[in-house]
This record gives C-alpha cells, sequence and structure tokens, in this order.
C-alpha cells in the first residue's frame, strides 16, 4: 500500500496521539507500505508554526526520516490537477495533498470528513 498522510495524521503520529487509530498506526509501521508526506504538509505546518497556531518538531526533516516517511514535492502537474476538482472546500493545503494522491495513485490517510467528498482512495485516520 501507498500512502500519503494529511497534516493532522503526520501531527498525531509524531506526537503518539491515541487520537490515531491502531489500524493506521499498524499500516504506517508495516515496512511493506510505502507513506508519503508532501511538501505542502510541510508547507502548511511552518506557516502555522509561524503564527503561532502549531507546535512542530525542531528538525522536522530529521523526525520524517526517522520514520522511513518519504518525501512528495509539489510538481506542475499536481499543481494543474487542483483545478479539476470539485470544490468541496476552499482549503488550498487538502486540495493540493488531494490532487497529489490522485496523481500519483496514492491513498490518502485522514479524519477529514470534507476530503472524503472526493474522489481519491481514503483511508480513516
Amino acid at each position: 500500500m501507498i500512502l500519503l498522510l494529511d497534516t493532522h495524521v503526520l501531527l498525531w503520529w509524531l506526537a503518539d496521539d491515541p487520537t490515531l487509530s491502531q489500524t493506521i498506526r499498524a499500516a504506517i509501521s508495516n515496512g511493506k507500505n510505502l507513506v508519503f508526506v508532501s511538501a505542502a504538509t510541510a508547507w502548511e505546518m511552518a506557516i502555522k508554526s509561524a503564527l503561532g497556531k502549531l507546535d512542530i518538531p525542531d528538525d522536522l526533516q530529521a523526525a520524517l526520516t526517522a520514520n522511513r516517511f518519504q518525501p512528495l514535492p509539489i510538481t506542475i502537474p499536481h499543481a494543474l490537477a487542483v483545478a479539476d476538482l470539485p470544490h468541496h472546500h476552499n482549503d488550498p493545503f487538502d486540495r493540493l495533498l488531494i490532487a497529489q494522491a490522485k496523481v500519483e495513485g496514492l491513498t490518502l490517510v485522514t479524519r477529514d470528513e470534507q476530503i472524503k467528498k472526493y474522489d481519491v482512495p481514503i483511508m480513516e485516520a
């Protein structure tokens, strides 16, 4: 399975938050699964951290590497795919994650009810 973590899922994982379901914990920790974190997620976290709305690890890159998460850069096809999405909501970071999941054939791990309205594979976090 190839997973793409939504921002809240990554934060729950890094904090060992019990909010994250056991099913998702098992999927993320399964070495047979490839787990991606988007540059959009790091961007969202950096913005919210700078605004004082979120605490993030001092070295997010090291935390991602330690958890064997793969980086997913933002490409032109990802950005252009956002235009093809229906307007179920306006969160630009979520819309980019959805577009990346569609373009790359990834399963998006989220608990966001708005994201579930899109035609993209989802695993409930």
